[in-house]
């Protein structure tokens, strides 16, 4: 963050930050610089881990279960984030963030110091559950303290923390591994966590505590976070290239469908409900909501399909095609920036959605017809959709915090997260498996492993007409978020912090 930034963001915002939510220009300066910490933490972690996964498989074994390193901490975090966005509004952030840091040491030391295979998963387990109060927390904080009009900036900083976690995660994995050892890659977590929870409680100081003294919903807490975890199960089978029809996974989606129909009798009938499930009877969320599950299933689909693809068009090695994708990486925090620059300005956010949704499909389509090759056309193509993304998300983020009264900003941003991660999930289970049918004539594979060595020993013409259809299904998905950007409705973001406005409010009741 420079200094400039700072200068400018004291002329042009005196007004609308200290009036209405007591915090001064220093007080949100020091609370985002720690915030900024704390979601490098998160975010490090999921990137972090990757490059080290071949010698966790040899120093420990049960290669079959290694896939669940990264896939139970992606399932523990995704559903634990709606219970801290909940218990965040009703008992304080700066307690559960805590709670959440805490936890995510803890986990990081059972990490580290796991003997087997199993050990490691379940310790990512318990990591992933308070990896998902660090991000939905901090990003809760600052729709509390920072005023909406200047928000999208903010989110352009963060997803800079995003962009170093993406380019400097696996970069940093890779020198621990080699140098020390893949434990390591856990120990870092609790140097970074200290500092991170120390600054982040010390700026947190003043942030409000609500108070409020009402009943939890556990048994819907239980019944979310039993329903999600099968489902993503399910689903992450699924993208490890296990058959969609067969009778586990098709037990898992049944018993997850229903856990999820009880869920939502349970929120009609209690009286303080998990999710309230009113929200929703807002357009502004359940697009916004929409258009982020899309987004993030583009995100993750081409993190993992381009370099895939690179790999067995072109043979290259993983390392090679990771580097390939640093233009996207870096083109995310650029479009949000940018985005969050043009909405601090104009008060709007529809103007970027639209422009944002359309250049993704319209990226997505070219790079089917070019192929996911290793060359700069490629490169400058993922740039353009990681621009296109970074201009959508922060700024549905933002139009739903400011459609949702105060007091639900914690589950309003912790359900965009839920959203978020969802659609990364389902994004690759679904074109994976769209593209191993493809590449073996509709039959299924074993694993990632099997698939890959199909996919290399087929017929390139063939092997490039199955990435091209993947693409292309990708690309009609995202022209589906562009078609509901234009239905969003054109709401003026409030230049003080309070997010609720009485019409609202008076809706959702």
């Amino acid at each position: 963050m420079q200094t400039a930034d700072f200068v400018f963001l004291h002329r042009t915002s005196k007004v609308t930050a200290q009036p209405s939510s007591g915090f001064t220009i220093s007080d949100i300066r020091r609370i985002i610089i720690g915030l900024m910490l704390i979601i490098l933490l998160g975010a490090l972690d999921q990137t972090i881990v990757s490059v080290s996964l071949p010698q966790m498989a040899h120093d420990l074994g049960s290669v079959s279960m290694l896939a669940w390193v990264v896939s139970g901490y992606l399932v523990a975090s995704t559903v634990s984030t709606p219970v801290y966005g909940k218990l965040g509004d009703l008992y304080g952030r700066r307690m559960l963030l805590s709670i959440a840091v805490v936890i995510f040491l803890i986990a990081s030391v059972g990490c580290a110091l796991a003997q087997t295979m199993p050990m490691l998963v379940l310790a990512r387990v318990l990591q992933g559950i308070g990896g998902g109060g660090l991000i939905s927390s901090a990003q809760a904080i600052i729709g509390d303290v920072v005023p909406l009009r200047e928000r999208g900036r903010y989110q352009g900083y963060i997803s800079v923390v995003y962009a170093v976690a993406s380019v400097g995660g696996p970069v940093l994995g890779g020198y621990l591994t080699h140098l020390l050892s893949w434990r390591w890659v856990f120990w870092i977590n609790l140097p970074l966590g200290v500092v991170a929870l120390w600054t982040a409680r010390r700026a947190l100081k003043s942030l409000p505590v609500p108070g409020v003294k009402l009943p939890v919903d556990y048994f819907g807490a239980i019944l979310l976070t039993t329903g999600l975890s099968l489902l993503l199960v399910a689903i992450t089978r699924v993208g490890q290239g296990v058959a969609l029809l067969s009778p586990d996974t098709l037990w898992l989606m049944a018993v997850s469908v229903v856990l999820l129909m009880v869920f939502v009798r349970q929120e009609h009938r209690t009286a303080e409900p998990l999710i309230p499930l009113g929200l929703f009877k807002i357009r502004t969320v359940w697009i916004g909501c929409t258009i982020l599950f899309i987004s993030f299933f583009q995100v993750v689909s081409l993190s993992v399909l381009v370099p895939f693809g690179m790999q067995t068009l072109d043979g290259i090695g993983p390392d090679a095609a990771a580097l390939r994708l640093i233009a996207f990486s870096l083109a995310v925090p650029a479009g949000a920036f940018t985005g969050g620059r043009w909405m601090m300005h104009t008060g709007r956010y529809k103007p970027l959605q639209v422009t944002g949704t359309a250049l993704l499909p319209l990226a997505t389509l070219i790079l089917a017809y070019l192929g996911p090759h290793a060359n700069f056309a490629n490169s400058a193509v993922l740039a353009l959709a990681g621009f296109s993304i970074g201009m959508t998300m922060p700024t549905s983020l933002v139009a739903v915090q400011n459609a949702v009264p105060q007091k639900n900003i914690g589950i309003a941003t912790a359900m965009t997260a839920l959203f978020r991660s969802m659609g990364g999930a389902i994004g690759v289970a679904i074109l994976s498996s769209i593209l191993f049918a493809l590449l073996h004539g509709g039959g299924t594979t074993t694993g990632i492993e099997a698939g890959i060595q199909n996919a290399v020993s087929s017929d390139p013409a063939h092997a490039s007409f199955a990435f091209r259809v993947t693409l292309l299904c990708s690309a009609l998905i995202a022209a589906a978020a562009h078609v509901l950007a234009w239905m969003i409705p054109e709401n003026t973001l409030r230049t003080g912090s309070q997010a609720a406005a009485k019409k609202t409010e008076e809706k959702i009741s």
